[in-house]
């Protein structure tokens, strides 16, 4: 008599093809980390992958006895345990863009490498060649563009009055693909958006913020406001607020809710009975008033929007109220900044800019900058460290690191040779900064160069280079991550 199959049976063949299968992958796995192992003396370099300790090179600094580190871009690898003929065909848009970021970075660091100049000077000429940085900025008129001199600073704030317009109809192929309707819809909806235009050249400036009301909603069919930030024409990961407040209500930006909460016709607030309210009123529970707002823009009503740059993020107030906030994302700064631009189905009044920076950090490097030796870092220790920080930051940050050496670095933990921290910064697209990033890294010693262009789709490959750099470098026992 045959023997029945059993569900049981079914599951021991779908475990060993799984084990036949994983095997076949840690043969791969394998064969790739020997080829790292064998190519790390001749593939890579950092300012340490010689030696545990990097050599120092006299050179010229404001102290006249101070030596200078060497400083090459740290390289590292990131690939897929797959065949290579799969890897090609199915190649992400992130992969294309990680490419991108690689050459280009590239070609970034042989001109700054290339530069025989003071970087002083450099930074002088970028400095005389800007505007004056006026403390605010007024405009009346009913333009769409706002030039912001020297961008913004935390507690900058900028206001637009305006008025929406009434919604018009516009087709949408896919609708009438779809036969709903004869394809068209009423559109009510306008953008905010704060641009770097000094950022990069002849190519569309990176959207640091963009503030899109959708008074008509969009396929949610309900009211929304939608943040995001776009560089080189590549769009981050929208953060969304439909007037519902966030589940995980304790992921904040300075203390406030990424979205507030407004009134919603889908939902209705239940109302306590009156044995619960008398009995909260015996007990002496205070009640707090329920506050419940409208969509904060109405067709055709005049708005006061508020942009305010914060110690986190961006927080944006209608009214006098604050609606959202939205955290500011790595390779974005507010000294950036430069411009703001209006534009979709909108009449702006007026636009008011106040507590604006008085100068560039970026053209105020010297004042930022504190070349003392107090503040250098010591060479990696040749035995094992107990804890490696990473921290990332961004290109242009130098008051940021500058501001971290002085405070948490100094402690006598960071001092000693169990704990280690480095900043791992990508490059920027413009020469002047990279050029002072390099003369930073030669002198404090604290700073891993990537080279390829930052943006905060790649933060991953920085995550990677510090896990990396941290295992190379023989970290015994922890790992962590920061930012600046």
């Amino acid at each position: 008599m045959a023997r029945r199959w059993r569900p049981s049976h079914l599951v021991f063949v779908a475990g060993v093809a799984y084990l036949i299968l994983i095997s076949l992958k840690f043969r791969r796995v394998l064969d790739l980390a020997t080829a790292d192992l064998a190519a790390v003396d001749s593939a890579f370099s950092s300012p340490s992958s010689t030696d545990h300790l990097p050599p120092l090179l006299p050179g010229n600094s404001s102290s006249s006895n101070a030596t200078l580190f060497q400083v090459q871009p740290f390289w590292h690898r990131y690939d897929r345990v797959s065949l290579p003929d799969i890897a090609a065909r199915n190649r992400s848009a992130l992969d294309r863009m990680a490419d991108d970021a690689w050459s280009l970075g590239l070609t970034a660091w042989e001109d700054a490498a290339a530069f025989a100049g003071d970087p002083w000077e450099l930074a002088a000429v970028d400095a005389a060649s800007t505007d004056k940085c006026p403390a605010a900025v007024s405009v009346r008129a009913r333009g769409r563009v706002v030039f912001l001199p020297c961008g913004l600073a935390a507690g900058s704030a900028v206001t637009v009055i305006g008025t929406p317009r009434s919604a018009h109809k516009e087709y949408v192929p896919q609708l009438a693909r779809m036969r709903q309707g004869d394809g068209t819809v009423h559109v009510s909806q306008f953008m905010v958006e704060l641009q770097g235009l000094r950022a990069v050249d002849g190519e569309d400036p990176p959207r640091i913020l963009h503030l899109n009301p959708r008074l008509r909603g969009d396929w949610s069919q309900r009211p929304i406001i939608e943040h995001n930030t776009c560089y080189r024409m590549q769009w981050g990961s929208a953060q969304r607020c439909d007037g519902l407040q966030p589940e995980d209500n304790d992921d904040k930006v300075d203390g406030f809710t990424k979205c507030e909460k407004w009134i919603r016709d889908d939902i209705v607030d239940t109302k306590e009975s009156k044995t619960t309210s008398w009995l909260k009123r015996f007990i002496g529970r205070a009640k707090k008033p329920a506050m419940t707002w409208p969509f904060p823009f109405v067709e055709d009503r005049l708005f006061v929007l508020t942009i305010q740059a914060g110690v986190e993020g961006f927080h944006i107030y209608v009214g006098g109220r604050h609606v959202t906030s939205f955290p500011y994302r790595p390779g974005f700064t507010l000294e950036d900044a430069t411009g703001l631009y209006v534009k979709g189905d909108v009449d702006v009044h007026s636009v008011y800019a106040t507590a604006l920076p008085m100068s560039h950090p970026s053209f105020s490097l010297q004042q930022v900058l504190e070349m003392s030796d107090k503040w250098r870092s010591q060479p990696l220790p040749r035995d094992p460290v107990y804890l490696f920080i990473g921290i990332l930051s961004a290109s242009n940050h130098f008051a940021e690191r500058m501001a971290v050496r002085k405070t948490w670095m100094q402690t006598s933990e960071i001092k000693s040779s169990k704990v280690v921290a480095r900043f791992f910064v990508a490059l920027n697209s413009r020469k002047e900064v990279n050029v002072m990033l390099k003369k930073e890294a030669e002198y404090f010693g604290d700073i891993v160069i990537l080279p390829f262009i930052d943006r905060y789709e790649l933060v991953v490959l920085k995550t990677i280079a510090i896990c990396e750099y941290g295992v190379r470098h023989s970290c015994r026992h922890y790992l962590l991550l920061n930012f600046c």
